[in-house]
């Protein structure tokens, strides 16, 4: 029980922190545009280099001391980012995200705020008495079981939560267009998350059992294989950064979409790289470990696709939003991520490493689905361009 009760406290701090931040980010670029899109995969590859750092010291400790001890330095590191942010945030962001945007009707807004506040009371409690259940033994909870649900529930929410924008939003019609087109981007994100997050399940699976990791007399711990697309993000931000203003520069941006459609396009062939690599180890029976670097060049275009969809996606976001929703939004965005985490965790959680005929199997199938995805994308680029207009800075070419 303390695991899933340390799992919901970080859920619950990881739902306040991603959303609000981004919107932050996007704060800092009113004009939007490329800079924007840049800015943001500036902020991404700050993220990444956390988790570049992060893995590493966790993972080693983890394998090699505690996993006690690696969970420890997490926690400790958390607490220096929170006191490095309370200390320098009025010094580096001025009044950015001190006032939550509020309605012009006040009896409007205090209407939303008792909505808002109802709700998240609700769903505390509702957590809590789950908590309280599943402790005392009265319910028992099967992963499996709760991940299938979880799906449906996902699902659901952004179901609900759409309509009732649409519905009772009091959107314009251009607003309404620009939140079609987020609909739209969430469902082709879920989908290059659900195929991405193979990492922490297939891939890692592959890293451990299948792939040569002797250097020397040094065994590499197989979780650092995934900060191998933290070390890419952090070398490769830079340059996706200085590319989308260079185009947008020379009059020759790539609308979101299109950026998008790129994304899948370039995690397609990460997992086509895969195909080959496995067909290796069944070839031998599981008796050769491949070389690393099958994994190292399929997380480097997986990498180049997160590039060109996820810093893209949180600028969308801010762009598309109607501004009194930019906050929910986020939250979306990140649902269409946790939606991706959980589909890539079921498939993923399915692969028996005894069974060696699965791995080709399973890549196969997620690097079809991914070229299907982004030609289908590519296929849609013009005509949500033209829902766009009007997004701040969305002048695309394509």
């Amino acid at each position: 029980m303390p695991f899933f009760l340390g799992l919901i406290l970080i859920v619950l701090g990881t739902g306040l922190l991603k959303p609000n931040i981004s919107a932050i980010v996007g704060d800092l670029y009113p004009e939007g545009g490329a800079r924007r899109d840049a800015g943001f995969s500036i902020f991404y590859m700050g993220i990444n280099l956390g988790a570049l750092i992060g893995q590493i010291v966790t993972g080693y400790l983890g394998e090699r001391v505690d996993w006690h001890v690696g969970m420890g330095a997490a926690g400790v590191a958390m607490l220096i980012g929170l006191a490095v942010f309370g200390l320098r945030a009025k010094s580096t962001l001025g009044n950015i995200g001190v006032e939550p945007t509020r309605l012009a009707d006040p009896v409007a807004q205090a209407r939303q705020e008792r909505t808002v506040k109802t709700s998240v009371a609700a769903g505390l409690v509702l957590i809590a008495v789950l908590f309280v259940l599943a402790a005392t033994g009265t319910v028992a909870l099967n992963p499996t079981v709760v991940a299938r649900y979880m799906t449906y529930a996902m699902v659901g929410m952004a179901v609900v939560f759409f309509s009732f924008v649409f519905a009772f939003g009091g959107l314009t019609t251009d607003e309404k267009k620009r939140v079609g087109v987020i609909v739209v981007l969430f469902a082709f994100a879920a989908i290059f998350w659900s195929a991405f997050e193979q990492a922490p399940t297939s891939l890692n699976l592959f890293a451990r059992d299948f792939t040569d990791r002797q250097i020397g007399g040094f065994e590499v711990p197989a979780t650092w294989f995934q900060s191998i697309n933290s070390l890419f993000i952090i070398l490769l931000a830079p340059l996706f950064a200085a590319l989308w203003v260079g185009m947008a520069r020379n009059r020759r941006e790539l609308s979101s979409p299109a950026k998008f459609s790129l994304g899948l396009g370039l995690a397609a062939i990460g997992f086509l790289v895969m195909i080959f690599a496995a067909n290796e180890v069944v070839a031998s029976g599981g008796a050769v470990k491949v070389s690393p670097w099958w994994l190292v060049v399929s997380y480097f275009f997986q990498t180049a696709g997160e590039l060109s969809l996820s810093p893209v996606g949180l600028s969308s976001m801010t762009k598309l939003s109607p501004r009194k929703y930019v906050g929910q939004m986020m939250g979306i965005w990140f649902l269409a991520s946790a939606l991706g985490n959980l589909i890539g965790g079921r498939v993923g959680g399915h692969v028996d490493p005894e069974k060696l005929e699965q791995m080709p199997q399973l890549f196969t199938t997620t690097t079809i689905s991914l070229a299907i995805a982004a030609v289908v994308l590519a296929l849609l680029a013009i005509p949500i361009r033209r829902m766009m207009a009007g997004s701040a800075g969305e002048q695309a070419t394509a």
